[in-house]
């Protein structure tokens, strides 16, 4: 999505609150809720990048820290000596 890279997740997220505010308060025309309801999916979908992007940093950083670790710190972890 182009909005992903113009919003920040916390942007997105609390527009989309927002967004969801105006839709349950009613009173908008027909026209006007279909237009909040595709922001606010659009929105959603940012936020599911956003969360996606930040899953997968930390899926390669926690594969990066278990490849850096010795057989040692293995063991130390696990509650045994290395000796």
């Amino acid at each position: 999505m182009a909005d992903r890279e113009a919003l920040s997740y916390e942007q997105a997220r609390d527009e989309l609150t927002s967004v969801v505010k105006r839709l349950e308060a009613g009173g908008l025309s027909l026209e006007q809720s279909l237009d909040l309801w595709e922001r606010g999916e659009r929105l959603a979908g940012i936020c599911a990048e956003w969360l996606e992007g930040a899953r997968a940093r930390l899926t390669a950083a926690m594969a990066a820290h278990d490849a850096a670790e010795t057989p040692a710190d293995r063991e130390a972890k696990n509650g045994e000596t290395p000796f």
